[in-house]
């Protein structure tokens, strides 16, 4: 019999793993209002599993690829798939800090309406935010989640590596997600999708977007448009040369002339990055 994941996750949700909330700043932190209740210390993933509508998800331009062929690949799931992730050690993933919600994380997925018995479901024990996080600018936009317990590494399920250098103008890479296969319509895919775009130069990607790209961000994709991520793909890989040098984080539309996807630049947090990975 397959299950849908959703099931799954609601069935993992629901025996009330605790999730503790962990950002990297000294000072108290205010969580977002959900379900009519005030700050979150401890969260309990069955607390408001399906308070939210789900995102609009789409690799937009792209093709179904082959399964398991990016096997670092993560789906956070509240029942329904709504970000990506991307796993970068057997017990940590990284994922947009817009995406933070009561969670679970699923690898070793392709096909995320069918159990397929590949698939690894993992409690999250903490998440960590970059501590100059800015949720109207999108600056930081990265986060670390440490998982309950160490993947299974396999041949469905294995960790990234991080960048030694950044990404050049023209560099090919490999955004993958599930989700909308047109921009400008609610149609997505339950097959996980890959769209092959390029880097953008700082300078090109800036007059698309004036005062807007910082040098924690990177741009990918073609100015003509036609290939693109967007909302539901935030969070997931940007995959260039075998190492991870992108976050999908935000854009204008989806696939849009002159206004290419904005990714967090990796290379740019990972001193960051190993000093929660070290320190926890």
């Amino acid at each position: 019999m397959h299950l849908p994941n959703w099931f799954l996750a609601l069935f993992v949700c629901i025996i009330g793993m605790p999730l503790t909330i962990v950002p990297t700043v000294k000072y108290d932190f205010m969580l977002p209002k959900n379900c009519n209740e005030g700050n979150y210390n401890l969260l309990r993933f069955s607390s408001c599993l399906l308070a939210a509508a789900p995102l609009d998800d789409k690799i937009v331009g792209g093709y179904e690829c082959k399964p398991h062929s990016q096997p670092w690949q993560a789906t956070l799931n509240t029942g329904y798939h709504f970000c990506g992730g991307s796993l970068i050690r057997d017990q940590w993933v990284i994922s947009a800090a817009h995406c933070w919600v009561r969670l679970i994380v699923i690898l070793g997925e392709h096909h995320i309406w069918e159990f397929e018995g590949t698939e690894q479901y993992m409690a999250v024990d903490a998440i960590y935010w970059h501590q100059s996080y800015d949720y109207q600018t999108l600056d930081f936009d990265i986060m670390l989640m440490k998982l309950a317990h160490p993947v299974t590494v396999n041949q469905f399920v294995k960790p990234v590596a991080l960048p030694s250098r950044c990404p050049t103008p023209g560099e090919m890479c490999v955004v993958s997600g599930w989700g909308n296969i047109y921009s400008d319509s609610g149609q997505y895919s339950p097959h996980q999708y890959t769209a092959n775009i390029p880097i953008i130069s700082h300078e090109v990607c800036e007059r698309s977007y004036p005062g807007q790209i910082t040098n924690n961000m990177v741009c990918a994709g073609y100015l003509e448009g036609g290939k693109d991520s967007c909302q539901g793909d935030s969070g997931g890989p940007l995959v260039c040369s075998g190492a991870l040098q992108g976050i999908v984080s935000w854009g204008y539309g989806c696939a849009q002339p002159n206004y290419p996807g904005v990714y967090t630049k990796v290379c740019s947090l990972l001193p960051w990055i190993n000093e929660i990975l070290s320190s926890y």
